[in-house]
């Protein structure tokens, strides 16, 4: 039986369902499943991940693994189990349970849902809710989250070109390209603030030449006119105001 597994939409910080038990609920849950056979536990797994209660189904799977780690339903259970985690919003076990996948099952069908999970999972683990729902930018947070998510579908395209998850990875990439411009841009204006005008020229030229694609060159190179103005280099300023006059002619630094 495949087990259910949609393509999250493009959104930064997917909004999981947090549905794990208590911890008695959780015993008395391990307590009734003592007496069921694998493939009764597997049908209860399933029934609650359709009913969407995701911290159930991820007991019952992670029993079901304990108990026949070796079973026909093994890989299936695993992958169910990735999938049952994300959604209850356990980010540790849903890596764990992935790594695990991707090192037993190198090549498995399905091994790249696996990767493809792992950059969701990482996305997720970058994204506050809280901050998103505020509307605060916290650009400047620590983006490693982001940088693992964007090598593991960078890591899933090059691997398997032809997944269905593949394009999904590619429209993820660009976000997250734009995720770690901010950050840069974030940096440089810290830069700017404490007239270390070098360094925040730096990091513009850094946006520049490794995130082209991305929506933060505007600000990249208006910190570099605004920067070079300040240490007097005034041929690398004027290069930086012909690239704005030229992509960007509405810049209020041009003038």
């Amino acid at each position: 039986m495949k087990s259910i597994r949609l393509v999250m939409p493009l959104v930064f910080g997917v909004m999981v369902s947090v549905t794990g038990c208590s911890s008695s609920d959780d015993s008395e849950q391990r307590a009734a499943l003592a007496n069921m056979g694998a493939q009764q536990m597997y049908e209860n797994a399933q029934r609650n991940m359709r009913n969407g209660n995701f911290g159930a189904a991820a007991t019952t799977l992670s029993e079901l693994d304990s108990r026949y780690p070796f079973g026909p339903l093994s890989n299936q259970v695993q992958l169910d189990l990735i999938y049952s985690y994300y959604k209850s919003g356990k980010i540790d076990e849903t890596l764990a349970t992935i790594d695990r996948f991707i090192r037993l099952n190198p090549n498995h069908a399905d091994v790249d849902y696996a990767y493809y999970m792992r950059g969701l999972t990482n996305m997720e683990s970058d994204a506050n809710m809280f901050q998103d729902l505020m509307r605060i930018d916290r650009s400047d947070r620590d983006p490693s989250k982001s940088r693992e998510a964007f090598e593991d579908f960078r890591r899933l395209i090059q691997q398997y070109p032809n997944s269905k998850y593949a394009a999904d990875a590619k429209k993820r990439m660009l976000f997250i390209k734009s995720r770690l411009a901010k950050y840069e841009i974030a940096i440089a204006r810290f830069y700017m603030r404490r007239e270390a005008y070098v360094a925040a020229a730096n990091r513009g030229r850094y946006v520049i030449e490794h995130f082209p694609d991305s929506d933060q060159i505007q600000p990249a190179l208006e910190i570099m006119v605004a920067a070079y103005d300040h240490l007097g280099l005034d041929e690398l300023k004027e290069n930086a105001i012909k690239t704005l006059r030229l992509n960007y002619p509405d810049s209020e630094f041009i003038g």
